[in-house]
């Protein structure tokens, strides 16, 4: 059996601080509520690029393993450190003010083109009853 010295096991309370600021910049950035990181992930969906969601999703698993005394073991520290520097580098990079404003052109530029299509069906009606 395999057995790790203390120093490479991964404390579950170090963990909790990093994790506790990523729950934090998903509330501040885009919004998201939740109870625990994997909820908070999931409810972002597809605002989050895909390398970020799955940095995420290695983060919760992680975070499952660390809980199991036996599955902590085969949590690798490099490569956790280097998915929370990943998911809290793009988080960091999301501007709110930014995104509500494209979600507001966005419906803007929507209503126009139906606008601008209803006109354009209204005046063929219109020719083709002879009214114009």
């Amino acid at each position: 059996m395999l057995h790790l010295p203390e120093a490479l096991m991964i404390d579950p309370q170090k963990l909790s601080d990093p994790v506790t600021e990523l729950e934090q910049l998903l509330r501040d950035r885009l919004g998201t509520r939740g109870r625990s990181l994997g909820v908070k992930l999931r409810r972002a969906g597809r605002r989050l690029p895909r390398y970020a969601r799955n940095a995420g999703r290695r983060i919760t698993s992680a975070q499952t393993k660390l809980a199991h005394p036996k599955l902590a073991r085969l949590v690798d520290q490099a490569a956790l450190d280097r998915d929370m520097t990943v998911l809290r580098d793009t988080l960091k990079d999301i501007d709110p003010k930014e995104r509500r404003k494209d979600a507001v052109l966005s419906v803007l530029g929507s209503v126009v083109l139906n606008l601008i299509l209803l006109g354009a069906v209204i005046l063929a009606f219109l020719w083709w009853r002879g009214a114009i």
